[in-house]
């Protein structure tokens, strides 16, 4: 997962990432790596239209952007 983390960084693409939150609720961010260390990501989120701090442990899964196909 780090290696999508790295690639976020190096490429400035964003991602996707299924977290839990401090509530212990599950949220689906889109997100846009800046850095990132052993315990942390440090993100722009675009759901809360702010730089955010994510903790790794909490990150279940992430992934590409799907890019939506319109009718």
């Amino acid at each position: 997962m780090k290696s999508i983390f790295q690639h976020s960084i190096n490429t400035k693409q964003k991602i996707v990432i299924y977290y839990i939150d401090s509530s212990n609720n599950l949220t689906e961010r889109i997100i846009r790596v800046i850095k990132m260390n052993e315990e942390q990501i440090v993100a722009y989120c675009y759901w809360r239209k702010k730089i955010r701090t994510f903790k790794i442990e909490n990150v279940l899964s992430a992934g590409n952007v799907k890019k939506r196909m319109g009718a």
